[in-house]
């Protein structure tokens, strides 16, 4: 298996620090990882060889309590930038007015629900329904519950390197936790559909395909398949957002043996791929339930789903749903306020525009440095595959951690992701101009001159 070899550093994360590491750190640097161990325990991580400490941010910038200037290029929570004034503007307005559940009578829910089911294509666009969580891992464990309660089946497929989130059942087909974090018995893998070593000619038929015999695996075991659920552009597998036919071939099998197919939009969804406000519209699929987290309130927990009637009417009518702050009235308001944004100010367009000069970028220092195998990416999302040998196509975990320290020491923070951790991971909040492209790309090519 490909991610055997980094098995073995997980436990400070790809791109992670080793609090037993600590003797290169300032003593106040040490004395704060030390009380963090104490009073957080070891579930927790913190990010680089040097850990960053932040006090404030604006915009495309988090600062240290020095003041020291970083630019982010990896936090896609704040879609909109951090701390975007019409964003906080509503936050502390609806907090000044009312915070409440959806058990009562408020406008503002609906008013949402409807904007941004105006958002998407097909049958979602005029009948689909909205269910609020507080955070992407809440919508896809609903997600699944949903599933298999309007399927009657358990089996749930998903790519090799999936992340779907963190509570008992999601984890439990987030393969991408790692070998200790276990697997439900009804969960099936099929490969990441691999654009870099799998011939994009017929890829979607080849995934299909994959998909299929894990359902025959399922049904042999005495199952049946409740859904296949995927992220729209495979974030986790390593960002294979070309080609766009893939999701097609894979609906209609799941379909035909009598499962859904989740479009997973908590990363890929609100304009993050530049071209379509949802991941899945690239495919030109319509997803049976969506689900939306991270960039939906701009650092505001709001979270949700939205979904077929025919496919939540017997939830809704055996189970029912609450939740006591999904959907509140500041969650709606943060939500609102974001969604105006990204509409109102043309992000989208923005993501074309910079990210396309991006991406120019790192086609170009691909040209010049050997260690690049393969540059992907859209809109406001890039990933840059490391490799020993491109020949081989050898993932290079190292080089990739040593770049992503570099640009952590040039104050420009990205991460590493993949199945070896050998991808740089780069995902802008979609406000950046010029400038922060140039410095993200300044920082790369003094990062690959130094390999």
């Amino acid at each position: 298996m490909r991610n055997s070899k980094i098995e073995a550093v997980r436990g400070d994360m790809p791109n992670g620090f080793n609090p037993a590491h600590t003797d290169h750190l300032a003593p106040s640097a040490r004395e704060h990882i030390q009380r963090r161990v104490n009073l957080l325990g070891p579930g927790y991580r913190l990010f680089y060889n040097e850990p960053v400490g932040v006090v404030r941010a604006k915009g495309a910038y988090l600062y240290d309590k020095d003041g020291k200037e970083y630019l982010d290029a990896y936090n896609n929570v704040v879609s909109v930038g951090h701390c975007h004034p019409r964003v906080v503007a509503a936050i502390t307005e609806q907090m000044n007015t009312l915070c409440s559940h959806t058990r009562y009578m408020q406008d503002g829910i609906l008013d949402y629900a409807e904007q941004l089911r105006a958002t998407t294509d097909g049958g979602m666009a005029d009948d689909g329904q909205m269910m609020f969580t507080c955070s992407g891992s809440e919508a896809n464990d609903l997600a699944i519950r949903i599933a298999r309660h309007h399927t009657g089946n358990t089996g749930v497929i998903v790519t090799s390197e999936a992340y779907h989130g963190n509570s008992a059942t999601v984890a439990a087909f987030s393969p991408s936790l790692g070998v200790n974090a276990k697997l439900d018995p009804y969960v099936r893998r099929v490969p990441s559909p691999d654009s870099y070593r799998i011939p994009r000619e017929g890829l979607g038929r080849y995934m299909a395909d994959q998909v299929a015999a894990q359902i025959r695996d399922i049904q042999r075991h005495g199952g049946g398949v409740a859904a296949f659920i995927a992220d729209c552009l495979f974030s986790s597998d390593g960002l294979f957002c070309d080609p766009v036919d893939v999701f097609g071939p894979i609906a209609e099998v799941v379909r035909k043996a009598g499962g859904l197919f989740i479009a997973d939009e908590v990363q890929s969804g609100f304009g993050r791929s530049g071209t379509h406000f949802w991941g899945h519209q690239r495919h030109g699929v319509a997803p049976d339930i969506i689900t939306m987290g991270k960039p939906m309130g701009n650092g505001y927990p709001v979270a949700g789903l939205m979904v077929r009637p025919d496919v939540v009417a017997s939830f809704g009518r055996d189970m029912r749903y609450f939740n006591t702050f999904g959907g509140n009235s500041v969650a709606i308001a943060a939500a609102q306020a974001t969604l105006d944004v990204i509409q109102q100010e043309h992000l989208m367009a923005n993501a074309r525009h910079v990210g396309g000069l991006i991406m120019a970028g790192l086609a170009d220092l691909a040209l010049r440095y050997e260690r690049i195998g393969d540059v992907r990416g859209t809109g406001m999302y890039f990933a840059v595959e490391l490799v020993t040998d491109r020949g081989t196509k050898t993932p290079d975990m190292k080089s990739a951690l040593k770049v992503v320290n570099h640009l952590r020491d040039k104050h420009v923070l990205i991460s590493a992701t993949g199945p070896d951790a050998s991808i740089l991971k780069i995902r802008p909040p979609l406000i950046w101009t010029v400038r922060e492209a140039g410095r993200l790309l300044d920082a790369l090519e003094s990062a690959f001159a130094e390999l």
